[in-house]
């Protein structure tokens, strides 16, 4: 499909993203996103501050037995930078709903890491219905009150860093560069850093960190919700746990305590970025859950 006029001028390298680029008119816009393979839908929701780019090798591992369906939301990756978007969580979460709407799927996988976890779970809890079974890792859905988390959003929230986040990149060239446990090459990290290439590009990226505290009211609601329409459902955890944030003990006992049943899968060597850091491994995983 022809690139639409508003949306950020970059071309993903065929050899490293080898998919056909596919847009969906949302209310706001654009929305960029890949459609691969047949079979069980896998819907792969993205955090901060990348896109659909980050599952590259998932989608390339499950294709041959799911559908692997991956947007990016608005202000990431190849999708609208819309004017007069909040870029809050909430909102992100509205218009993929559309997106799911618009492409009738149902009986669905929902991943999610990092924000696509608040956002896959706002998602399915919705809609349960349209929900076979999730796949979490990395991630949360309820207000976080811990000093590690707190202070980050704090920090990376202040004036000072929100100024580096959208006039120097600071969250994709040391965040989330130092984060990876796996070393990209140049030109593979190029594909994070080139699809924000303007302060006003960054704007969604400076949002989340904010969101951490500021969406507790939401994430309240959520959790409430969550507990009342998704419990029963197969739910596996991926956890990276070199990811010191997100992945401690106390964090998965959490995801074990609200989802009893869940399968877990330990990713020893993985860092926060999982889909970089263990790919091969949460395809296995995947396959070994939810693979007829």
């Amino acid at each position: 499909m022809e690139r639409p006029p508003n949306v950020v001028d970059f071309t993903p390298d065929s050899h490293l993203f080898p998919f056909e680029s596919r847009w969906f008119e949302s209310s706001v816009g654009p929305l960029h996103y890949i459609d691969e393979g047949s079979g069980q839908t896998l819907l792969l929701l993205h955090g901060n501050p990348d896109w659909g780019f980050l599952y590259r090798k998932i989608v390339l591992e499950l294709r041959d037995q799911f559908r692997c369906v991956v947007p990016d939301y608005p202000g990431f990756g190849l999708s609208v930078h819309p004017d007069g978007y909040g870029y809050t969580p909430g909102e992100h979460s509205a218009v993929v709903a559309e997106f799911v709407a618009h492409l009738e799927l149902d009986d669905m996988i929902v991943m999610g890491q990092d924000w696509g976890g608040p956002i896959g779970m706002d998602l399915a809890s919705r809609d349960p219905d349209r929900v076979h079974g999730l796949v979490m890792g990395n991630t949360w859905f309820w207000p976080d009150d811990s000093r590690m988390i707190r202070t980050f959003s704090k920090v990376m929230g202040s004036a000072p860093v929100q100024w580096l986040i959208t006039n120097r990149n600071f969250f994709v060239t040391v965040v989330m560069k130092r984060s990876l446990q796996i070393k990209l090459s140049e030109h593979e990290f190029s594909h994070y850093t080139d699809v924000v290439p303007t302060p006003e590009s960054r704007a969604g990226i400076a949002v989340f960190p904010q969101q951490i505290l500021d969406a507790h009211p939401w994430l309240a609601e959520l959790e409430e919700r969550v507990a009342q329409t998704l419990r029963g459902k197969p739910t596996l955890l991926v956890f990276g746990r070199k990811d010191p944030a997100l992945a401690s003990d106390e964090f998965i006992e959490r995801w074990q305590r609200e989802f009893p049943d869940a399968v877990l899968t330990e990713l020893p060597s993985a860092g926060h970025y999982i889909q970089e850091d263990a790919p091969h491994e949460i395809a296995r995983a995947i396959r070994a859950a939810f693979a007829d």
